[in-house]
């Protein structure tokens, strides 16, 4: 939007042409996101509490999460209007990819949005039903796969790239619609079930959404992406804006979230977060570079799913909770010890990821 009156306004005067380097955009979309979500979180958290949207804890867990029975919820809401905002009034409006992402963001968090309000506020212990909400999930992940795979101009856009290796890619085909899919919809489920402790999910989302944003620089600057040897993904370069509103909106989430937290994110921003991230990893072609810099997320899930099985096939449990994260806090690590420690861990693992562009 601001794209569109700098634009004009360079007729009458040429240091409006600034608005046009994207850096610059990117940056000011950091900070827009940031001011917004610090400005309206006040306010939103006295509106949840008022309405009485408050998170219920579960009675077999960490007894120390008892204490957080009440807290705000569904706060993840604020996260994506701050996103919203920054990427409209930053971001080129006429570029495909911002809107994809947008419009699956939304679906994922209204997804999110109904499974919250539905145990929240209705008091209905199963919320959305899970095969309902694997069905939007499905239907709007396998939509973006195929869309993109629809529109792609070059045999680089669904080309799967191996990190660390100079010339090893496979070319998908329509396995690409799969991988895709996959990518968005685990994604989103992955950052949802790691949203467990306060400030947990939000800071490893922060870190790899601006990671992505430099993959998605990288890929679409022609020069930079042959020089790299990165896939040139013509207007990729747009989705800096986004991934900058992702990582400004999430710290000043954080501001309220960090422990002990004011309120929770919920589904609404667990959900809609981790499709954001899976859809841009895709679009940049970055799907195994995204599984290493989120591996929280990842061990997060493979310890629920390892929980789940060895359950049901030997009757034994592996670890002490499922997710991983209350399985350390039941061999007695405190809270912050736990989330702390998942965040280093994050930044190291982006710093991995981030290798990649020069190591092959």
């Amino acid at each position: 939007m601001l794209l569109w009156l700098a634009d004009y306004l360079s007729q009458y005067y040429h240091g409006f042409f600034i608005v046009n380097y994207l850096t610059l955009r990117a940056i000011f979309g950091v900070l827009t996101a940031l001011g917004i979500s610090l400005w309206l979180g006040p306010y939103m958290i006295r509106s949840l509490s008022y309405h009485q949207i408050g998170q219920s804890v579960r009675n077999d867990g960490p007894q120390s999460h008892l204490s957080k029975a009440g807290t705000p919820t569904m706060g993840g809401g604020l996260i994506l209007v701050s996103i919203l905002i920054s990427t409209l009034l930053w971001g080129n409006l006429t570029n495909k990819y911002i809107w994809l992402v947008l419009i699956v963001t939304g679906i994922f968090g209204a997804v999110g949005w109904v499974d919250d309000y539905r145990k929240v506020v209705e008091k209905n212990s199963r919320g959305l039903p899970a095969r309902w909400k694997y069905f939007w999930q499905s239907l709007a992940g396998l939509g973006a796969a195929l869309f993109l795979y629809c529109t792609a101009q070059a045999a680089a856009e669904t080309t799967l790239i191996v990190p660390f290796f100079k010339s090893v890619s496979l070319q998908l085909g329509p396995f690409f619609i799969l991988l895709g899919y996959l990518t968005i919809v685990g994604t989103s489920n992955a950052v949802n079930l790691t949203d467990g402790l306060d400030g947990l999910a939000i800071m490893p989302t922060v870190l790899v959404s601006a990671a992505l944003g430099v993959f998605a620089y990288v890929s679409g600057h022609a020069n930079f992406a042959q020089y790299l040897l990165m896939p040139a993904i013509p207007g990729s370069g747009e989705l800096v804006i986004i991934c900058g509103a992702i990582a400004g909106a999430g710290l000043g989430f954080l501001w309220f979230n960090t422990y002990p937290a004011q309120v929770f994110m919920g589904d609404v921003g667990a959900l809609a977060l981790g499709a954001a991230l899976g859809l841009i990893a895709v679009i940049v072609r970055q799907e195994i570079v995204l599984i290493i810099m989120g591996g929280v997320f990842v061990m997060e899930t493979v310890s629920v799913i390892l929980q789940v099985g060895s359950f049901k096939l030997t009757g034994r449990r592996i670890f002490k909770m499922a997710p991983l994260h209350h399985h350390f806090e039941l061999k007695g690590w405190p809270e912050p010890r736990v989330i702390v420690r998942f965040w280093i861990i994050t930044l190291v693992l982006v710093l991995l990821g981030l290798a990649t562009l020069k190591i092959r």
